[in-house]
């Protein structure tokens, strides 16, 4: 049997399939008592309803992204494990690069099922889990004293001005995804700029055309949010820019 076959195998579909369940199980928990609670709060039963059924609806396309990651890491990596990421914890930009990255740290070219061996896919597995499971871990830990800080008054009763109450936490994510993006656009640059820095078209220029295709339709989603006052739009941008990127990467790609 090869290495695919065994990623699909109902073995494998059995045990991720009981972990999502779980997590399914978890949240159908966390919504009744959402739900009762609301109501002990006195909230009108028509509103919650409302509620649950806009939220829903307005989860059907950014899911969407979900499903175009397990189909993208299918290829290599089998169903069950992609569906296992992406449904508990995973992202779709982060579970791709950091696959990608462990299958080059392991030898292969690229992260493909023809490279694919065993451990390969478990040190795939490995960093993939690792490196995502901080988020939580910290949560866990620390979140009681953030919480602390974050709501900590004086001796009259109003609130702290400190680091945690001037959106220190936006400010980091907001430089750390900037940090991201710009080491990504610096190695696709790199990657069509040659040792005399000028550009060379030979070279793969596909990912930066696709980067700055999914930026200006990112950027497209923004100006409707904010200048068109389409909030709706905001729930569906970043599934919109991939599905844009993913074909002008299409219809790009005979041309490199």
């Amino acid at each position: 049997m090869e290495l695919l076959d065994k990623l699909n195998s109902p073995f494998m579909y059995i045990v991720c399939g009981s972990i999502v369940a779980f997590i399914a199980a978890v949240c159908v928990v966390f919504l009744v008592r959402a739900y009762r609670a609301g109501i002990a709060m006195g909230i009108d039963k028509a509103r919650l309803n409302r509620v649950i059924i806009s939220s829903a609806s307005f989860t059907l396309l950014p899911a969407v992204a979900i499903l175009l990651g397990v189909i993208a890491l299918s290829g290599s990596l089998g169903v069950p494990w992609p569906w296992l990421r992406l449904s508990v914890i995973g992202a779709l930009h982060y579970e791709t690069q950091v696959a990608s990255a462990a299958a080059e740290a392991t030898g292969m070219s690229s992260l493909s099922a023809a490279e694919m061996t065993a451990g390969s896919f478990s040190t795939i597995c490995l960093l993939m889990s690792v490196c995502i499971i901080w988020t939580p871990l910290l949560t866990v830990l620390l979140n009681k004293r953030y919480s602390g800080r974050l709501n900590a008054s004086d001796e009259n009763g109003n609130r702290k001005d400190n680091i945690f109450t001037r959106g220190f936490g936006d400010l980091a994510i907001t430089a750390m995804f900037i940090g991201l993006v710009s080491a990504y656009i610096g190695s696709y640059i790199g990657g069509i700029v040659s040792g005399d820095g000028l550009f060379r078209f030979s070279g793969n220029w596909l990912p930066l055309a696709v980067a700055i295709v999914s930026a200006i339709a990112m950027a497209f989603f923004v100006w409707l949010r904010e200048k068109k006052d389409l909030v709706w739009v905001e729930s569906f941008s970043v599934c919109g820019s991939m599905l844009i990127a993913m074909a002008a990467a299409i219809l790009m790609a005979p041309l490199v």
